[in-house]
Protein backbone atom coordinates (compact mmCIF):
# COMPACT_ATOMS: atom_id res chain seq x y z
CA UNK A 1 0.00 0.00 0.00
CA UNK A 2 1.48 3.49 -0.95
CA UNK A 3 -0.13 6.22 1.31
CA UNK A 4 -0.16 9.76 -0.17
CA UNK A 5 -0.71 12.92 1.51
CA UNK A 6 -2.64 15.52 -0.68
CA UNK A 7 -2.21 19.08 0.21
CA UNK A 8 -4.30 21.77 -1.04
CA UNK A 9 -5.30 22.82 -4.87
CA UNK A 10 -5.02 26.25 -5.80
CA UNK A 11 -8.82 26.75 -5.91
CA UNK A 12 -10.11 25.66 -2.79
CA UNK A 13 -12.85 26.85 0.04
CA UNK A 14 -11.37 28.76 3.23
CA UNK A 15 -8.46 30.24 4.62
CA UNK A 16 -4.61 29.05 4.77
CA UNK A 17 -4.69 28.66 8.28
CA UNK A 18 -7.33 26.44 8.22
CA UNK A 19 -5.75 24.42 5.19
CA UNK A 20 -2.55 24.58 7.53
CA UNK A 21 -4.59 22.98 10.25
CA UNK A 22 -6.23 20.41 8.57
CA UNK A 23 -2.82 19.27 6.69
CA UNK A 24 -1.08 18.84 9.86
CA UNK A 25 -3.85 17.40 11.53
CA UNK A 26 -3.87 13.87 8.64
CA UNK A 27 -0.19 14.67 8.54
CA UNK A 28 0.34 14.07 12.59
CA UNK A 29 -1.82 10.93 11.87
CA UNK A 30 0.30 9.24 9.08
CA UNK A 31 3.31 10.31 11.64
CA UNK A 32 1.91 8.92 14.80
CA UNK A 33 1.38 5.67 13.07
CA UNK A 34 5.19 5.54 12.05
CA UNK A 35 3.94 4.92 8.07
CA UNK A 36 5.84 5.77 5.10
CA UNK A 37 4.04 8.45 2.95
CA UNK A 38 4.07 10.99 0.22
CA UNK A 39 3.47 14.29 -0.64
CA UNK A 40 0.96 14.99 -3.40
CA UNK A 41 1.42 19.17 -3.86
CA UNK A 42 -2.20 20.49 -4.89
CA UNK A 43 -3.79 16.90 -5.13
CA UNK A 44 -6.30 17.66 -2.02
CA UNK A 45 -10.37 18.05 -2.64
CA UNK A 46 -11.43 21.77 -2.82
CA UNK A 47 -12.81 21.52 0.58
CA UNK A 48 -9.94 19.55 2.36
CA UNK A 49 -6.61 18.03 2.06
CA UNK A 50 -7.25 14.17 2.33
CA UNK A 51 -5.03 10.68 2.67
CA UNK A 52 -5.16 8.42 -0.19
CA UNK A 53 -4.08 4.68 0.12
CA UNK A 54 -2.63 3.35 -3.58
CA UNK A 55 -2.69 -0.44 -4.07
CA UNK A 56 -1.29 -2.37 -6.99
CA UNK A 57 -3.50 -4.66 -9.11
CA UNK A 58 -2.79 -7.77 -11.11
CA UNK A 59 -1.09 -5.91 -13.41
CA UNK A 60 1.45 -3.45 -11.69
CA UNK A 61 -0.94 -0.75 -11.89
CA UNK A 62 -1.59 1.71 -9.32
CA UNK A 63 -4.96 2.69 -7.94
CA UNK A 64 -6.21 5.20 -5.70
CA UNK A 65 -8.81 3.16 -3.17
CA UNK A 66 -9.65 4.45 -0.03
CA UNK A 67 -9.41 7.76 1.28
CA UNK A 68 -10.02 10.04 4.89
CA UNK A 69 -10.49 13.85 4.68
CA UNK A 70 -9.84 16.30 7.32
CA UNK A 71 -12.56 18.93 6.89
CA UNK A 72 -13.04 21.84 8.52
CA UNK A 73 -14.35 24.42 6.12
CA UNK A 74 -18.31 22.76 5.44
CA UNK A 75 -18.61 22.95 9.29
CA UNK A 76 -18.15 26.27 8.93
CA UNK A 77 -20.35 27.03 5.96
CA UNK A 78 -23.14 24.86 7.65
CA UNK A 79 -23.11 26.63 11.07
CA UNK A 80 -22.26 22.94 12.29
CA UNK A 81 -21.34 22.92 16.27
CA UNK A 82 -22.20 20.61 19.44
CA UNK A 83 -22.24 21.21 22.75
CA UNK A 84 -19.05 20.04 24.86
CA UNK A 85 -17.91 18.95 28.49
CA UNK A 86 -18.30 22.77 29.66
CA UNK A 87 -21.68 23.44 28.48
CA UNK A 88 -20.42 25.57 25.56
CA UNK A 89 -21.05 25.31 21.50
CA UNK A 90 -17.77 23.93 19.61
CA UNK A 91 -17.13 23.85 16.25
CA UNK A 92 -16.86 19.65 15.30
CA UNK A 93 -14.27 18.46 12.39
CA UNK A 94 -15.84 16.81 9.85
CA UNK A 95 -14.00 13.73 8.54
CA UNK A 96 -14.94 11.88 4.81
CA UNK A 97 -13.55 8.48 4.82
CA UNK A 98 -14.25 6.23 1.62
CA UNK A 99 -12.60 2.62 3.31
CA UNK A 100 -13.02 1.63 -0.29
CA UNK A 101 -13.23 4.20 -2.51
CA UNK A 102 -14.67 3.62 -5.48
CA UNK A 103 -17.06 0.20 -4.99
CA UNK A 104 -16.50 -0.79 -8.44
CA UNK A 105 -12.67 0.30 -8.76
CA UNK A 106 -12.29 -1.89 -5.58
CA UNK A 107 -14.20 -4.70 -7.08
CA UNK A 108 -12.44 -4.65 -10.18
CA UNK A 109 -9.26 -4.72 -8.79
CA UNK A 110 -10.04 -7.58 -6.32
CA UNK A 111 -11.55 -9.43 -9.00
CA UNK A 112 -8.21 -9.20 -11.07
CA UNK A 113 -5.99 -9.70 -8.02
CA UNK A 114 -7.27 -13.16 -6.65
CA UNK A 115 -8.04 -13.95 -10.89
CA UNK A 116 -11.81 -15.04 -10.00
CA UNK A 117 -10.80 -17.51 -7.33
CA UNK A 118 -12.09 -15.59 -4.36
CA UNK A 119 -10.96 -16.81 -0.86
CA UNK A 120 -13.92 -18.82 1.01
CA UNK A 121 -15.19 -16.02 3.35
CA UNK A 122 -15.68 -13.78 0.34
CA UNK A 123 -16.60 -16.38 -2.46
CA UNK A 124 -20.03 -15.59 -3.74
CA UNK A 125 -20.67 -19.39 -4.15
CA UNK A 126 -17.97 -21.71 -1.12
CA UNK A 127 -19.55 -24.75 -2.15
CA UNK A 128 -20.76 -26.36 -5.47
CA UNK A 129 -22.27 -30.25 -4.75
CA UNK A 130 -22.02 -32.53 -7.78
CA UNK A 131 -24.08 -36.18 -8.23
CA UNK A 132 -22.67 -38.85 -10.20
CA UNK A 133 -26.19 -39.66 -11.23
CA UNK A 134 -29.65 -38.33 -10.74
CA UNK A 135 -30.49 -41.27 -7.93
CA UNK A 136 -28.15 -39.12 -5.48
CA UNK A 137 -30.41 -36.09 -6.02
CA UNK A 138 -32.29 -36.28 -3.13
CA UNK A 139 -29.10 -37.12 -0.63
CA UNK A 140 -27.39 -34.00 -2.75
CA UNK A 141 -30.25 -31.62 -1.63
CA UNK A 142 -30.19 -32.75 2.20
CA UNK A 143 -26.88 -31.75 2.40
CA UNK A 144 -27.63 -28.84 0.66
CA UNK A 145 -30.44 -27.64 2.75
CA UNK A 146 -27.95 -28.86 6.11
CA UNK A 147 -25.13 -26.52 4.74
CA UNK A 148 -27.35 -23.54 3.51
CA UNK A 149 -28.91 -24.01 7.54
CA UNK A 150 -25.36 -23.58 8.87
CA UNK A 151 -24.74 -20.28 7.10
CA UNK A 152 -23.46 -21.88 4.03
CA UNK A 153 -23.16 -20.67 0.12
CA UNK A 154 -23.81 -23.40 -1.77
CA UNK A 155 -25.15 -24.43 -5.40
CA UNK A 156 -25.98 -28.00 -6.72
CA UNK A 157 -25.15 -29.46 -10.36
CA UNK A 158 -28.01 -32.03 -10.72
CA UNK A 159 -27.70 -32.22 -14.22
CA UNK A 160 -27.17 -35.57 -16.61
CA UNK A 161 -23.63 -34.29 -17.76
CA UNK A 162 -20.97 -36.70 -16.67
CA UNK A 163 -18.75 -35.82 -13.61
CA UNK A 164 -16.25 -35.00 -15.32
CA UNK A 165 -17.85 -32.21 -17.23
CA UNK A 166 -19.49 -30.99 -13.69
CA UNK A 167 -16.10 -30.68 -12.16
CA UNK A 168 -14.71 -28.89 -14.96
CA UNK A 169 -17.65 -26.46 -14.60
CA UNK A 170 -16.70 -26.19 -11.10
CA UNK A 171 -13.41 -25.67 -11.40
CA UNK A 172 -14.06 -23.01 -13.98
CA UNK A 173 -16.34 -21.02 -12.01
CA UNK A 174 -13.71 -21.02 -8.89
CA UNK A 175 -15.28 -22.47 -6.13
CA UNK A 176 -13.10 -23.34 -3.21
CA UNK A 177 -14.81 -26.21 -2.56
CA UNK A 178 -16.43 -29.02 -4.99
CA UNK A 179 -18.05 -32.33 -2.64
CA UNK A 180 -19.29 -35.09 -5.01
CA UNK A 181 -21.53 -36.88 -3.92
CA UNK A 182 -22.01 -41.07 -4.93
CA UNK A 183 -23.10 -44.39 -3.39
CA UNK A 184 -20.60 -44.18 -0.71
CA UNK A 185 -21.14 -40.65 0.32
CA UNK A 186 -25.05 -40.91 0.74
CA UNK A 187 -24.27 -44.45 2.96
CA UNK A 188 -21.48 -42.64 4.96
CA UNK A 189 -23.71 -39.06 5.07
CA UNK A 190 -20.35 -37.22 3.17
CA UNK A 191 -18.50 -35.73 0.99
CA UNK A 192 -15.91 -36.58 -1.56
CA UNK A 193 -14.59 -32.73 -1.55
CA UNK A 194 -11.96 -31.19 -3.43
CA UNK A 195 -10.31 -28.67 -2.60
CA UNK A 196 -9.99 -25.94 -4.79
CA UNK A 197 -6.75 -23.81 -2.80
CA UNK A 198 -5.23 -26.89 -1.34
CA UNK A 199 -5.88 -28.22 -5.22
CA UNK A 200 -6.31 -31.69 -4.19
CA UNK A 201 -8.78 -33.90 -3.20
CA UNK A 202 -9.06 -34.55 0.42
CA UNK A 203 -11.15 -37.35 0.15
CA UNK A 204 -14.73 -38.35 2.30
CA UNK A 205 -15.40 -36.30 5.00
CA UNK A 206 -18.74 -36.72 7.14
CA UNK A 207 -21.00 -33.34 6.19
CA UNK A 208 -20.67 -32.23 9.82
CA UNK A 209 -16.95 -32.10 9.66
CA UNK A 210 -16.98 -30.69 6.15
CA UNK A 211 -19.66 -27.91 7.57
CA UNK A 212 -17.07 -26.86 10.58
CA UNK A 213 -14.24 -26.68 7.98
CA UNK A 214 -16.18 -24.30 5.81
CA UNK A 215 -17.66 -22.15 8.56
CA UNK A 216 -14.05 -21.30 10.10
CA UNK A 217 -12.74 -20.66 6.73
CA UNK A 218 -16.23 -18.27 6.08
CA UNK A 219 -14.83 -16.14 9.54
CA UNK A 220 -13.09 -12.65 8.23
CA UNK A 221 -9.54 -13.26 9.07
CA UNK A 222 -9.40 -10.78 11.30
CA UNK A 223 -11.36 -13.06 13.16
CA UNK A 224 -9.86 -16.08 13.00
CA UNK A 225 -7.80 -17.84 15.96
CA UNK A 226 -4.02 -17.74 15.46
Amino acid sequence: VRIVLATRPDERLGTDEVWDKSEAALEEGIKDKGLPYEIAEGEGAFYGPKIEFHLKDALGRPWQLGTMQADFNLPERFDLSYVGKDNTAHRPVMLHRAILGSVERFYGVLIEHVGGAFPTWIAPEQVTLLTISEKFNDFALEAKAELEAAGIRVITDLTDDKLGAKVRRGRLMRIPYLGVIGEKEVEARGLAVRSRDENKDIGLMPLTDFIARVRAESLPPSQRKA
